[in-house]
């Protein structure tokens, strides 16, 4: 993790702000037919599962100033790219082939409503046959940026 420091927009401003920036990258691929809400549910889906098999991207929990806790949250920004099916079935076998921490949502998850069912979906398709609507990662900075290859951020 290296630290610099960024002065802020506008005229006679002396503060500056700190900035990190982080040796790895969470990121997330999402297949750019998606509606909104499909974009914001894959999303949140995706990213769960990281904290449990990554600890070290999770922070410490969060106490307001009136010691109300809050639960932890990943310690480095999430980044949100987009792209076609395509650009998705690349970067998922990229990944693999990096062995990249990483998760996947496929279409048929739509259609369930638990996480057995999610489970028994993505278990019934082989490899290459998952529709996939959405891939998370962790991983080195320029791994990651590999992998994502043909991807944009998202708007």
């Amino acid at each position: 993790m290296q630290t610099t420091y960024k002065t802020p927009p506008g005229p006679g401003r002396q503060s500056r702000c700190m900035s990190t920036r982080f040796d790895t990258k969470i990121a997330v691929l999402l297949r750019e037919d998606l509606e909104p809400w499909q974009r914001l549910n894959v999303t949140a889906f995706l990213v769960s599962g990281l904290g449990t098999q990554v600890p070290e991207v999770v922070g410490e929990p969060y106490e307001d100033a009136d010691g109300v806790p809050y639960l932890p949250m990943f310690r480095q920004p999430v980044l949100v790219f987009q792209g076609t099916k395509e650009v998705l079935g690349a970067a998922h076998a990229r990944a693999l082939s990096r062995a990249l921490p990483r998760a996947v949502f496929t279409s048929d998850l739509f259609a369930t409503g638990h996480d057995e069912a999610n489970r028994a979906a993505v278990r019934s398709v082989g490899t290459a046959g998952l529709d996939l609507v959405g891939l998370s990662l962790h991983g080195p900075r320029n791994a990651v940026d590999k992998v994502l290859k043909g991807a944009r951020m998202h708007p």
